[in-house]
């Protein structure tokens, strides 16, 4: 008896954390230009988006990103979308990871620092790699972990049934 309550709870509190994953956190967070946001306004009602975290650290982040960036011109010819990158670097890495952005011509990004985690808690992110594909309310339609090259045009496929 206590074996299957305890299982129950479990399954429950597993069954939670999936959930709470199911729509954007609504979190503060800065952007690019130094100003604090609220995650929410990223919802815009129109316009599904690619978010996607990653770490100045992380190759296999940089190599998604740049994959990203070389098919977006052609890739928003097909779809209206955005896509919105989140460091998870900390406070005193940060400036390393703007410098990244600017430097690997990502400006095409809407760029996100997520210095206090919160962000990436809130989504339950735990490696990076991770990429996510939100709707136009904000509910999440796609995740995966990792990189493997090829894996962006899943991100925009998923991007494609949304349309």
């Amino acid at each position: 008896m206590i074996k299957k309550l305890l299982f129950t709870v479990v399954a429950l509190l597993g069954f939670a954390a999936i959930a709470s994953a199911q729509q954007l956190a609504n979190v503060k967070i800065e952007n690019g230009k130094g100003q604090i946001i609220s995650t929410e306004s990223l919802i815009d009602g129109k316009t599904p988006f690619i978010l996607s975290f990653w770490s100045s650290t992380c190759k296999p982040c940089q190599k998604e990103l740049a994959a990203i960036n070389e098919q977006l011109v052609d890739w928003q010819e097909q779809a209206d979308f955005r896509v919105v990158i989140v460091s998870v670097d900390d406070s005193r890495s940060s400036s390393k990871a703007k410098a990244m952005v600017n430097g690997s011509g990502w400006e095409d990004f809407i760029d996100l620092y997520d210095k206090n985690q919160d962000l990436k808690r809130g989504m339950n992110v735990n490696l990076v790699p991770m990429a996510f594909v939100i709707d136009k309310n904000g509910k999440v339609a796609y995740s995966h972990m990792g990189y493997a090259p090829g894996a962006e045009a899943e991100l925009f496929q998923q991007i494609l049934k949304l349309q």
